[in-house]
């Protein structure tokens, strides 16, 4: 008697799950969400005078110790802050039902913080404990800060949509920009982690997240070389060769004067009457 050989079945490609379904509905968007907005530009042309004179109550997160010698009129100081868990567990918590804008001044300092406590928190892929950024190996650091970072725009994305306003005012830092049509250039962008790679890029990321990205910087003139300047401000709300910009509602540069809310006079008020 012959044995039968059986072969077996042929393995079948893991197929993959039904996806749920859901039937389709429309909602309308939260008209009274407020805005994420970054402003930056060189230390002393005025990005923490600017942000005082936003929708009030404002709260800010002094980071940068400014406060003492700008003395904001507007702007409520938010004492405690001195680390990354200190920044979050506060924008996390309660005490905010008055609070029209918050303020973080600065994101770059915030940065600081995130850079601090990853290196505190996250170990290497071995296990072991690292004491620099670089000790992660080669671009690994930065993905790690990036997606520390990253938690933090979620925890301002939940004031936006209860109706505050969020600034995140930042350095600058002077960057060169490619350019696949012809020579590269350089222009103004926030002083924020973005690897030449592009990855693990916060300058990036915070451009997407924002509504508003507004440069604010001096007047200059060059003729023959030499710059001349008098000390007169523009805000840039729209991408131009020299600044990274953007914004949702602004197309046009705004001069900016002492104690004057024109920048937000013309942003909020833009919001108002869509509202009415």
């Amino acid at each position: 008697m012959t044995a039968t050989m059986t072969r077996p079945a042929p393995s079948r490609a893991p197929q993959p799950p039904t996806p749920h379904r859901r039937t389709l509905c429309f909602e309308k968007p939260a008209l009274h969400a407020g805005h994420r907005i970054v402003l930056y530009g060189p230390g002393g042309v005025g990005k923490t005078s600017l942000a005082d004179l936003a929708s009030g109550p404002v709260a800010g997160f002094d980071l940068d110790d400014s406060h003492a010698v700008l003395q904001p009129k507007n702007t409520r100081r938010i004492g405690g802050v001195e680390s990354w868990d200190d920044l979050r567990a506060v924008l996390n918590g309660d005490g905010w039902d008055e609070v029209k804008t918050v303020v973080i001044d600065s994101a770059t300092r915030a940065e600081e913080f995130a850079l601090a406590w990853t290196i505190a928190n996250v170990p290497h892929e071995k296990g072991n404990r690292i004491s620099r950024i670089e000790d992660y190996g080669f671009g690994k650091g930065y993905q790690h800060v990036y997606e520390t970072f990253l938690t933090l725009l979620g925890d301002l994305d939940r004031h936006v949509r209860a109706g505050r306003n969020v600034i995140l005012i930042c350095h600058d830092c002077c960057t060169t920009v490619p350019n696949p049509q012809g020579e590269d250039w350089q222009r103004y962008e926030p002083r924020l982690q973005s690897p030449s790679s592009g990855k693990a890029s916060i300058r990036l990321r915070v451009r997407e997240w924002a509504d508003h990205v507004f440069f604010l910087g001096y007047d200059v003139d060059v003729k023959d070389g030499k710059g001349r300047g008098s000390g007169t401000r523009t805000l840039w709300p729209v991408e131009m060769p020299h600044c990274m910009a953007k914004s949702r509602r602004l197309s046009d540069p705004i001069p900016v004067y002492p104690n004057d809310p024109a920048v937000w006079n013309a942003l909020f008020g833009a919001q108002s009457k869509k509202e009415e």
